[in-house]
């Protein structure tokens, strides 16, 4: 719990983390109690599933400690059907419009969600930052790709986004066309410069 960089050693959060959960797992026995504490946050979220996973099914079945361990891994709530000693608390919360109030008092069964967000408004972030959030929350959560649902922004046109393609100059030059002036013969003139140069490959 707590575990921070350990710069002199050139460790990183997550390695300390690591080292500090071998060191249990070697030496627990049946009568340690176990306090652990967002094992396997420091790395990608399927890899630090399945760590914390690991974990806890060795805690389980190997060692038979006594064992606390917070996650914010909701797919560790699972574990309830497949071991026969685990059990599911939540830390109660209640919802006031869009309002939270942490009660500090521990329910059982598993959290029906996550209040990143809310914490994060409550630290401060910046009233944008927090409406951003909730709405790449829930393109996230339908299973849409961020960068192609972003509403457009005022920098947009000043910068290329990361994730965004570079528009396409055909079409930047058909937007600054001007149909209003433009003769027949020279709009047919136009579209197989276009064609040709679309074949060829070019821009």
């Amino acid at each position: 719990m707590g575990a921070s960089d350990n710069l002199v050693r050139g460790q990183s959060t997550f390695m300390v983390e690591m080292s500090e959960t071998s060191a249990i797992l070697h030496a627990a026995t049946a009568r340690s109690l176990v306090l652990l504490d967002e094992i396997g946050r420091g790395t990608s979220t399927y890899d630090g599933v399945a760590i914390a996973w690991a974990v806890t099914e060795c805690l389980h079945n190997s060692i038979g400690c006594k064992t606390i361990f917070a996650t914010h891994y909701h797919e560790l709530t699972q574990l309830t059907e497949e071991l026969e000693h685990v059990r599911n608390f939540n830390v109660a919360v209640r919802e006031v419009g869009e309002e939270i109030v942490f009660l500090h008092r521990l329910e059982p069964g598993g959290a029906d969600r996550s209040y990143g967000i809310h914490v994060g408004r409550l630290a401060g972030l910046p009233a944008p930052v927090v409406s951003r959030a909730w709405q790449v929350l829930k393109l996230l959560e339908a299973g849409h790709h961020v960068a192609k649902q972003r509403p457009p922004s005022p920098l947009d046109a000043a910068q290329l986004g990361l994730f965004a393609p570079a528009p396409d100059p055909l079409l930047l030059e058909l937007d600054g066309l001007d149909v209003d002036t433009l003769s027949p013969l020279d709009a047919l003139n136009r579209l197989a410069a276009w064609q040709k140069r679309r074949k060829d490959g070019g821009s």
